[in-house]
């Protein structure tokens, strides 16, 4: 009764403009009409345009305070910023700076891309001091494919991410702003393996060839799992099955040695390939959980 009463079989399902009219000019409306019209003009842009035009036209005075109020409220505004950028132009400059950074590196990955690095500095360090005896292989070496993961995870997630939700939806998100977020990752952790594998004499190459293709296979993995489950995956696969036999070996695994690199940057290739096909992933809201 109160669907028939409320919408217009033949104008498409929509509110009659009988029944817009009457809300409009606050006529007698039943209850549960009222509350169906105010859930129906929520997602139909027609419908409220119709509204707007009665309210215009058999509502002046209704106009007239709505515009009222727009006005007093753009004027408040106006006269808010201005007093601040007056009172604190420096302020608001590193409030824009930081706009700009969290489009790179949000405040929720910091912490995330700091555990990299920290991992990294402890790693040389068991390296330098031999925690796990002299004749055992590079601990940085073994975990710098996987030491990007820890940024990585938190790079497009709700869980991780307060402002998931805002960002979401907005038109630049998706595979582009995944994409950006993960360079931001790499360019902090890419030097410090460097620097931390010259000081303690390694090969970078070695550990920088697998680190990308693991970089690059998370997030093709993360367009059908999530992102952080692909690193949690990856990342303990890797631990697992590689780190956890080759401290017990006492010798590096084949995967750094030099034939093994081309292998790994075909790995690398397809990875990015697997990405791009499967970019829509990431502009799905009811996905990265």
């Amino acid at each position: 009764m109160v669907r028939h009463e409320m919408t217009d079989r033949t104008n498409g399902g929509h509110v009659s403009e009988v029944l817009i009219e009457r809300y409009a000019l606050g006529q007698q409306v039943s209850p549960e009409a009222e509350w169906a019209v105010e859930a129906h003009l929520e997602g139909c842009a027609l419908c409220r345009a119709k509204l707007a035009e009665v309210v215009r036209s058999d509502a002046p005075a209704v106009s007239a305070v709505v515009d009222s109020v727009w006005s007093r409220v753009d004027s408040l505004v106006d006269s808010s910023v201005d007093a601040e950028v007056a009172r604190r132009p420096k302020a608001l400059g590193h409030n824009r700076f930081a706009a700009w950074l969290s489009t790179w590196a949000p405040p929720a990955m910091v912490p995330w891309v700091g555990m990299s690095v920290l991992v990294t500095a402890i790693a040389l360090l068991c390296d330098l001091t031999g925690a796990f005896g002299f004749d055992r292989p590079s601990m940085l070496l073994l975990l710098s494919p996987v030491l990007p993961l820890f940024g990585v995870a938190a790079a497009w997630t709700r869980g991780l991410d307060p402002a998931w939700e805002l960002v979401a939806p907005t038109p630049r998100s998706g595979l582009y702003l995944v994409l950006r977020r993960t360079l931001s990752v790499l360019v902090v952790v890419l030097p410090a393996l460097v620097v931390a594998g010259l000081i303690a004499g390694t090969s970078p190459a070695l550990g920088l060839v697998p680190c990308l293709a693991f970089t690059a296979g998370t997030l093709a993995l993360g367009g059908f799992v999530g992102v952080t489950r692909a690193s949690i995956a990856l990342g303990g696969l890797w631990c697992l099955f590689v780190v956890g036999p080759a401290l017990v070996r006492t010798r590096l695994p084949a995967a750094f040695e030099p034939w093994a690199m081309p292998i790994w940057g075909a790995v690398a290739v397809l990875a990015a390939a697997a990405l791009v096909m499967r970019a829509s992933a990431f502009t799905k809201l009811t996905s990265q959980r």
